[in-house]
């Protein structure tokens, strides 16, 4: 009869002394169930895919000071940042002065951290909401960040919230990004990636849409929602994530559109396919809808 595999004893993040001083071999940390971040960090295998399991693991060597930042800080807060690969390594802000460096699972970032833009989350410093807008200005595309945006609006701050921390840092890069996503930045965006929509749209020099606009039809019974639309022409855009694949949301998705369109409103809908590979067919296409 075969021997049952040997179970890791690597049931949370360690480093090597910390192992050692709890009785773990090398033996032990070199388990396939053992990953290593680095030259000194390990943690257990089902813990490597989420960012938030992994962040324990990389402050345990951080140097002092060390504050999860940009894209972690975004995973943190639950913001979802579009257009971006998954697999990012662990984003700290350190200290201007520190000698530390990149490695393989962090990405360190040296600019000023007053204290009131630090909170605690899950036990770990990580920069406020609006600190972490302002610090992605920096690294995102426009698209993106307009998204980041609209997110923080709907549940995590005020506008007069990033307008602060937009002043405490006026100038330098992402300035001028973060002041253009202000302006058209509008909590009610159902995804991110209608966010990203709606900045190709703006882009292009559209008119401003009204988002998630209420459809009756001519005796006042509501007919349906529409994620992007022009009222006064009566054209909609709606964008199709995964969850449209589904079949039961497929159908309903169908009788909607054709209630709409016997109403006699213009009905266009994009995918990410559209959105990221054909960006200028889709903006032609809501351009002719309008009429310009």
């Amino acid at each position: 009869m075969p021997r049952p595999p040997v179970q890791s004893r690597v049931r949370e993040p360690m480093t090597r002394p910390g192992a050692r001083a709890e009785g773990i071999t090398d033996w032990d940390l070199r388990h396939r169930d053992v990953v290593r971040l680095s030259r000194d960090t390990y943690l257990p295998r089902a813990d490597v895919a989420d960012v938030r399991t992994r962040l324990p693991a990389v402050l345990l060597t951080a140097p002092p000071g060390a504050v999860v930042s940009h894209h972690s800080a975004a995973a943190l807060w639950r913001i979802e940042i579009p257009l971006q690969q998954a697999d990012q390594p662990v984003h700290l802000t350190v200290p201007v002065g520190s000698r530390a460096r990149n490695r393989r699972d962090r990405r360190l970032h040296r600019t000023p951290m007053p204290p009131e833009d630090v909170e605690r989350r899950w036990g770990m410093p990580v920069t406020a909401p609006a600190r972490t807008w302002r610090d992605l200005g920096a690294v995102l595309e426009a698209p993106a960040l307009l998204a980041v945006t609209d997110q923080l609006l709907d549940c995590l701050c005020r506008p007069e919230d990033l307008q602060r921390a937009l002043a405490r840092i006026p100038t330098g890069r992402g300035a001028l990004r973060c002041r253009r996503a202000l302006t058209i930045t509008d909590p009610r965006a159902g995804s991110p990636m209608e966010s990203v929509l709606r900045w190709l749209l703006h882009d292009a020099g559209l008119p401003r849409p009204t988002l998630q606009h209420r459809v009756s039809d001519d005796r006042g019974r509501q007919i349906g929602f529409g994620d992007i639309a022009w009222p006064d022409r009566k054209v909609l855009v709606e964008f199709d994530g995964d969850v449209h694949r589904d079949r039961r949301v497929f159908v309903a998705d169908l009788r909607r559109q054709n209630r709409l369109v016997l109403e006699g409103w213009t009905v266009l809908r994009f995918s990410s396919a559209d959105v990221l590979g054909r960006p200028g067919e889709a903006v032609a296409a809501v351009r002719r809808a309008l009429g310009l």
